[in-house]
């Protein structure tokens, strides 16, 4: 079986990255996967100062999404839904204030939303008995 902890998040991030990916950031899905190779080699930055940045403030995003699923799972019979596991990792983000200033709210909330979307889904293919993994 693959590792439980780290495998949402990367196919959550890769996933969004693939998701995210525009004319004005096409090269963001190589951002993304350079930054899952980085992510424990390095120290991460606090913020994201700009948005060069979006490959890493992404996999932060799905880092964080899977924490706030398994903990809000933890506490309840069933899975949390999608809805308030966005409003809590978005309350997170900004508390921490780890999102670039050039962000707008639309943007953000669109980045949260899918890279979350995209975790919880992985998540869920991995819950499911008998499923390959990717």
């Amino acid at each position: 079986m693959a590792d439980s902890l780290t495998d949402p998040v990367e196919l959550g991030a890769r996933a969004a990255a693939q998701r995210l990916a525009d004319p004005a950031h096409p090269g963001l899905p190589d951002d993304a996967e350079a930054a899952l190779y980085a992510r424990g080699a390095a120290a991460r930055p606090d913020q994201y100062t700009d948005l060069d940045s979006l490959g890493a403030l992404i996999v932060s995003i799905a880092t964080l999404a899977w924490t706030v699923y398994n903990d809000l799972k933890s506490r309840a019979a069933a899975a949390p839904r999608r809805e308030v596991t966005v409003r809590y990792v978005r309350d997170q983000l900004e508390l921490d204030d780890t999102l670039p200033p050039a962000l707008g709210p639309a943007e953000r909330d669109r980045i949260v939303g899918v890279t979350v979307d995209e975790v919880l889904d992985a998540a869920a293919r991995q819950e499911e008995p008998g499923q390959p993994q990717e």
